[in-house]
């Protein structure tokens, strides 16, 4: 085998839905989703040898029903991929298809693979998570966590209770920011070419899914002030600053340099390095601290040398964390440029392919910039951080 690069080929993602009953997918099944994802990315490439795609990894944080079967098997499938062609399923909690992407990529970098799809999907509304897990009672038994580590609502609070410099004022600003930068994003046009239309059945008939149903443009910091604060009497995280419960699946196409050349495909980026760090889970939201910290040494890069940010905005007092640690300013604007998951919602295991799409968008915008960092915090107290290269960048 020979080792070789690794590069983000292309990517799309169905449009997010809100989780439950009233949601736009209740009446979907969750492995339809990534494979109308799937369909909807292959067709971008006609020409492309489906036999010649070595693996396909699908996450899911919930494996069970429609999300259980070793889902990158049956999507392939489902698809129309050629049996040939293998799949499997893989599980980081929130950074399931970062860790899908990252996965098949170790294996195209030391010349195992040369062509997979990564991604994943989470219907949130039929398998909310957790559901039917069984945590081992050691956990509390023996102090190995804290007893309510694993509600992330309840970790984000903890964080305002770590810094208390982080005030709700400053997450709910940043909260705002994030819907008003994605109602710009969507006004131009620049989100939509990315998203799969998705038919989907309800009580008035079946309609065409063509945008995402969470966004609140018409968010103000006035308007945030009073929300109700459900992890604890109050406290400092509300609907308004963290992501909604969502469905939604991705899914992207990674190449290495054997690939991009026998099938004529044309890259968006290239990996430059990447980590996975764990906290304390009961602080799970600081996790993408230690992750970058350990990605940018492995690339030789200081957090000055990254031009764009794609972090998942989990809970706003995550990212203000994250942008405080490294001295970056709140409305810094090479931070999430077109809002995040505040507003398009985050259907856990899928949104880590969101946010290196994004990235990609913004590098063909901005020749200027040379490095991208995707990110994110992760269940029972991890982070994940992936560098990327932008190959327009003309210095």
């Amino acid at each position: 085998m020979q080792q070789q690069d690794v590069y983000f080929v292309d990517g799309v993602r169905t449009p997010f839905g809100k989780a439950g009953e009233k949601g736009v997918y209740w009446n979907t099944r969750a492995d339809d989703l990534v494979v109308k994802a799937t369909i909807g990315l292959l067709d971008r490439h006609p020409d492309l040898d489906r036999a010649a795609i070595d693996d396909v990894a699908i996450a899911a944080t919930t494996q069970q029903g429609d999300q259980g079967l070793t889902i990158g098997r049956t999507a392939a499938i489902l698809a129309g991929l050629p049996q040939s062609v293998p799949g499997y399923a893989i599980d980081r909690m929130c950074a399931g298809a970062m860790t899908a992407v990252t996965t098949v990529s170790g294996a195209i970098g030391i010349g195992a693979y040369d062509l997979a799809l990564a991604g994943g999907v989470e219907h949130m509304g039929r398998h909310p998570m957790g559901f039917n897990s069984d945590p081992n009672p050691r956990f509390l038994a023996e102090k190995l966590v804290s007893p309510d580590a694993l509600n992330m609502g309840c970790t984000a609070e903890k964080i305002h209770d770590r810094f208390p410099h982080l005030t709700k004022e400053r997450a709910d600003a940043y909260a705002v920011s994030s819907q008003h930068r994605a109602a710009k994003a969507y006004e131009q046009n620049l989100v939509q070419p990315d998203l799969i239309p998705v038919s989907a059945a309800s009580a008035e008939g079946w309609k065409l899914v063509t945008r995402d149903e969470l966004m609140r443009p018409e968010s103000t910091i006035e308007g945030m002030k009073d929300l109700k604060t459900p992890f604890r009497p109050h406290g400092k995280v509300t609907a308004g600053n963290a992501s909604p419960l969502t469905d939604g699946a991705t899914i992207s196409l990674i190449a290495g340099e054997r690939a991009l050349k026998q099938h004529n495909l044309k890259p968006r980026m290239r990996m430059v390095s990447f980590a996975f760090a764990g906290v304390a889970p009961e602080i799970m939201g600081i996790g993408p601290i230690p992750s970058t910290e350990k990605a940018l040494g492995k690339a030789g890069l200081g957090i000055s040398d990254i031009d764009i940010f794609e972090i998942n905005e989990a809970f706003a007092i995550q990212v203000l964390s994250f942008l405080d640690h490294f001295g970056i300013a709140d409305d810094d604007p090479r931070v999430n440029p077109w809002g995040g998951a505040i507003a398009f919602g985050h259907p856990l295991a899928s949104s880590g392919v969101r946010l290196m799409n994004q990235l990609s968008r913004h590098f063909e915008a901005n020749p200027k910039a040379r490095y991208g960092m995707t990110t994110m915090c992760i269940g029972l107290g991890m982070g994940g951080t992936v560098i990327w290269e932008n190959l327009g960048y003309k210095g």
